[in-house]
């Protein structure tokens, strides 16, 4: 795999012929946020003839209004002008630290506690379900510009979420029966080696771990590294990790990313899903929502015929976090909810499976099942997949109804709704 950083990008062949405003563009907005694109990426997803709308290019390439206009310039005028590196970093980390680099109070809330002290590198926000962060994975094979994770990739210690080695992790877990799901994140958890990961999950098979039911790998290999399953040279040793989890007992559910229909098009894409699926696992497919890339309902409609035709389960659409460019990505709950709608009534009942639209807030994963009229008021339907407070999963709720909102702290509690739900934690 070969790999182009952000500030690297504009020098591609492929945009040889654009112009200085776009190569400008690049520079000034990979110096806040990560950029990363592989040569799979380049050669096999992006259409070129349809830049700069071709989707997996707004994905993965820098845009200027990727940043608040004043920003912008600010780093820019200080590029331009050769300011002192000094001067340009400090700049550039006041701007990201206005992007809410952390969003959902991952590191104020999530963060366990062990022997008294915070657990860093763990997250147990749901009773159920720990996600781990192995330090030797975070990174990913290339990034997509709305990750809500950015911020592990921009050098700042403080802001990194990482474990440094497996027995600790282990340990937190055997001491946490009410468990039954781990979660390794990052970053991506392919990028690491396989037998790095060996280290992390065998000991989940073994008698003293027996409450742990499900593992799950966060990845988005599939869409931009599916060599990763298939030729890399550890990839038999992969499926037969796998292999042994399914044989043990454990569920595996590859948890892939999948945001467009071009990312499951090509042949390298099918032959890893094919080769997962036969140790036993499980492709789950999940995605938010985003601006210029998938926010119309004719792009998931045929993502999820997509996945359910190649044995995938669509999982999630969620909605773009509260993080990063979600300015240039984000679009308004009623928007997203109609996409999702309009998009439902297009499949097949088992092409239905994705819930949608979800957000990933601090007290939980909040599903906006619909609109209403009660009490003469327009409003929001919603319920908790997911809780901080276990108590609130599943119960309906409802908001007033704003079509300018785009995040959950923007809602309100409708007029007649007396109960905390719209607390944060």
């Amino acid at each position: 795999m070969r790999a182009v950083p952000g500030q690297r990008l504009s020098t591609l062949p492929q945009l040889a012929g654009a112009d200085e405003a776009l190569k400008r563009d690049i520079a000034v907005v990979s110096s806040v946020l990560p950029f990363k694109v592989n040569n799979y990426v380049i050669d096999e997803l992006i259409d070129w003839s349809n830049v700069p709308d071709d989707p997996i290019f707004r994905m993965t390439f820098p845009h200027r209004d990727m940043l608040p206009s004043d920003d912008f310039e600010l780093i820019a005028k200080l590029k331009e002008s050769n300011a002192p590196r000094a001067e340009l970093a400090a700049a550039v980390n006041e701007v990201r630290a206005r992007l809410n680099p952390h969003p959902g109070d991952q590191l104020s809330s999530n963060i366990p506690v062990a022997d008294d002290e915070p657990f860093h590198g763990l997250q147990h926000k749901y009773r159920e379900t720990v996600l781990v962060f192995p330090a030797q994975g975070q990174t990913c094979h290339s990034y997509c510009g709305y990750c809500f994770r950015w911020a592990q990739f921009v050098g700042i210690s403080e802001l990194k979420q990482s474990v440094d080695t497996p027995d600790r992790a282990h340990r937190y877990l055997r001491a946490h029966p009410e468990a039954s799901d781990v979660l390794i994140t990052g970053g991506d958890s392919m990028i690491m080696s396989t037998e790095r990961l060996v280290h992390y999950i065998d000991p989940l098979l073994g008698p003293d771990l027996e409450h742990i039911r499900n593992i799950r790998f966060g990845t988005k290999a599939l869409s931009y590294w599916p060599y990763r399953f298939t030729t890399d040279k550890d990839s038999d040793d992969l499926l037969r990790m796998f292999e042994r989890c399914v044989k043990a007992g454990r569920h595996v559910a590859v948890m892939a990313h999948f945001s467009h229909a071009q990312e499951l098009a090509t042949d390298a894409v099918r032959q890893a899903i094919a080769r997962i699926q036969s140790t036993g696992a499980v492709v789950r497919a999940q995605a938010p929502i985003i601006r210029f890339v998938n926010d119309w309902p004719e792009a998931w409609s045929d993502m999820w015929r997509t996945m359910v035709g190649m044995g995938v389960v669509p999982y999630y659409m969620f909605v773009e976090r509260d993080t990063g460019a979600r300015g240039y990505f984000e679009i308004p709950l009623a928007r997203a909810l109609e996409v999702y709608q309009t998009a439902l009534r297009g499949v097949s009942g088992l092409e239905r499976t994705a819930r949608g639209p979800v957000m990933s807030a601090s007290p939980g994963k909040v599903c906006i099942d619909g609109t209403a009229t009660i009490q003469g008021e327009q409003v929001f339907v919603c319920r908790f997949l997911q809780a901080r407070d276990p108590q609130r999963v599943g119960v309906p709720f409802f908001a007033r109804y704003d079509e300018q909102a785009t995040w959950y702290d923007h809602l309100q509690p409708a007029s007649f709704e007396n109960r905390p739900w719209f607390a944060t934690s």
